[in-house]
């Protein structure tokens, strides 16, 4: 059996003990994109699978499509990434205003 060479390494450990392979990423003609696929490409690039480059080129991405995927991880974890959106707040809207009299 021969592998395939490729640059980098072929798997990576999660900070929760999981392991992230190259056969784990979404195929490169991935044309629906749902939340887990995204949140495998960020964490290959995050944690050095692959190389944010490999990653846009691969998945046919902008720069702005990939970090907004990122930012959107770091902050709110890979539920943000769901086409829903994060729950919002149902408690009151706060509006301050300043009384300059």
């Amino acid at each position: 059996m021969f592998l395939k060479r490729v640059d980098g390494p072929r798997q990576v450990t999660l900070p929760d003990g999981s392991i992230l392979t190259r056969a784990d990423l979404p195929s490169a003609d991935t044309r629906r994109w749902v939340a887990s696929c995204k949140a495998i490409v960020v964490k290959a690039v995050v944690y050095g699978l692959i190389t944010q480059s490999e990653a846009l080129e691969r998945h046919a991405l902008s720069e702005e499509e990939f970090n907004l995927w990122r930012d959107a991880v770091a902050r709110h974890g890979d539920k943000a990434l769901r086409v829903t959106g994060l729950p919002q707040s149902s408690g009151p809207l706060l509006v301050l205003v300043h009384d300059w009299s």
